[in-house]
């Protein structure tokens, strides 16, 4: 989840620098999003330890 919030945030910076504001704040809001989702994803998985049985 993380990687995919890294390689969004690079699409916004690279689309930011060509001049697609548009494409930049769109892919800079899914980046945050995926970012939040993660994290809490592995605070979840932290919290109950996900043990396999």
């Amino acid at each position: 989840m993380m990687s995919w919030a890294v390689i969004f945030f690079v699409v916004a910076i690279v689309a930011a620098l060509l001049g697609f504001s548009g494409i930049a704040g769109t892919a800079t809001n899914i980046a945050w999003i995926l970012f939040v989702v993660g994290l809490i994803l592995a605070l979840v998985f932290a919290i109950t330890g996900r043990s396999r049985r």
